[in-house]
């Protein structure tokens, strides 16, 4: 093997080298030098975006442990940019005097989780699958518990461990099964060789649960709403939408690659999964009084509807896919980042509190009001043309009743979300939050949020060149 093939992982290289980089500054900068460490990240980690945003040939790899495919680097892409926007949204947290000593280490976690999720996403081989799984979800645990001292910070950190402990107990255990059935773990050998007899099937069945868990899907989501309380409210948001974009990813294309025989058994499993996920999340979104739990349930009815994407198993769910998650990201940080600055000033969560925001934080309001609208789905905002094509990747392949059930549920969906928006602008209240200040990176993240929210269904070229990429995998 020449191993200078190697070489040809420059997304994961170029993000290893800013890692690298990065924990030596930590170690040996001096107090005066460490002022200009997040600026340098932020710089470095728009440079390895910019550098890796243009598709190259396919290429495989380590004997095909390792394939890549023009679409990844579009995935990849989304991933970086929501980090940037979450690393901007937590500049003035890590600024904190009680977090300054600490900020290589979020940094280095950060990208940990981002780099096990490159390999995810680039994996042809079950075992280089695992060995991201892992390496983005050890480091992810410990961002959740960063706040150590804070006892909800500790609980949500040992809810999630425990939980995805299980999780990838079982997916192993699938993945054995897998290997025992077939003899090999290698996803192109195994596309001919899974013919749906009942281990395979259970095989399948098993390894799922580990996807299934982090992207939050009902019956698997207990530990989301706990999770996203506890968590410091960046990570939360990190949580929210870049570890799932990346599992959300992997299942569809692992569902085609590998597991495109047991397309009729697999396919009533994410029939009943999206309805599920979408209804009781879109029911418990209802009764939810802190914005972090309702966020969550709010979260997991998103990635039901992502579902109706992977369900249809086609070119056209591939694309809008991948479209969904970005403009999903958009609207997901902008909410996230409100919250966030809200919390750290004034500590508080509750949806009541935001009774008369508007009176005090007028753009604030505006920009969560924007950002819960896309998320409705509500027109021209760039959450109704992810809704719409993921509605019409569904719709191509037949699932007429699991389309028109989604439907009903964006009813529901528009109801709780305009709670909130009745809160900051209609509800009357003596003694609104007061005027929060925010400093350069979060207006600098909140600004690329709604640009993003405005312009990205608007701006038709964006879902034709992804649809481009997806026809040619």
């Amino acid at each position: 093997m020449d191993y200078s093939s190697f070489l040809q992982m420059h997304e994961e290289f170029s993000l290893l080298g800013i890692m690298v980089f990065l924990l030596v500054y930590d170690i040996f900068a001096g107090e005066k030098a460490m002022k200009y460490f997040q600026p340098l990240a932020l710089i470095l980690l728009v440079i390895h975006t910019i550098y890796n945003a243009i598709p190259r040939d396919a290429f495989s790899i380590a004997g095909g442990m390792f394939e890549y495919v023009p679409m990844q680097s579009y995935v990849k892409a989304i991933l970086n940019i929501g980090t940037i926007v979450i690393l901007l949204q937590a500049h003035k947290f890590l600024n904190e005097e009680t977090n300054r000593i600490k900020r290589g280490e979020f940094y280095f976690l950060i990208f940990s989780t981002l780099l096990g999720m490159y390999f995810m996403i680039s994996s042809g081989n079950f075992l280089m699958f695992f060995i991201g799984l892992e390496t983005a979800s050890i480091p992810l645990t410990t961002l959740i518990a960063f706040d150590k001292y804070n006892r909800k910070s500790a609980e949500a950190g040992a809810k999630y461990i425990l939980s995805a402990v299980f999780a990838s107990s079982i997916s192993v255990f699938g993945m054995s099964l897998i290997y025992g059935s077939t003899g090999t773990l290698y996803f192109s050998d195994l596309a001919t060789l899974i013919t749906g007899t009942p281990l395979q099937i259970m095989a399948f069945v098993f390894f799922s649960v580990g996807l299934f868990f982090k992207i939050s899907l009902v019956p698997f989501h207990l530990w989301a709403p706990d999770v996203y309380e506890g968590s410091q409210t960046n990570i939360t948001a990190y949580l929210s939408v870049i570890s799932k974009g990346s599992a959300v990813f992997v299942l569809f294309t692992l569902l085609i690659k590998v597991f495109g025989h047991l397309v009729h058994q697999w396919q009533p499993i994410l029939y009943g999964l999206a309805i599920a996920s979408i209804t009781v999340a879109n029911l418990f979104a209802i009764r939810q009084q802190n914005l972090k739990r309702f966020l969550a349930f709010s979260s997991i009815s998103q990635a039901g509807y992502i579902l109706l994407a992977i369900i249809s198993g086609s070119a056209m769910g591939m694309a809008s896919l991948v479209y969904y998650v970005l403009v999903y990201m958009f609207s997901n940080l902008a909410a996230f980042g409100v919250i966030s600055v809200i919390e750290e000033r004034t500590g508080k969560v509750q949806i009541s509190d935001y009774n008369g925001l508007y009176q005090t934080n007028p753009r604030l309001s505006f920009v969560l009001m924007l950002a819960l609208f896309s998320l409705a789905g509500i027109p021209p905002f760039a959450g109704f043309f992810s809704k719409f094509f993921v509605f019409s990747a569904a719709a191509a392949q037949g699932f007429y009743v699991l389309v028109f059930i989604a439907l009903l549920n964006t009813i529901i969906s528009l109801y709780y979300y305009l709670l909130i928006i009745k809160a900051m602008y209609l509800n009357q209240n003596e003694n609104p939050i007061e005027k929060v200040s925010s400093d350069w990176a979060v207006k600098l993240s909140l600004a690329f949020c709604t640009l993003g929210i405005l312009a990205v269904g608007l701006i038709s070229g964006i879902y034709g060149q992804i649809s481009l990429l997806s026809f040619g995998m």
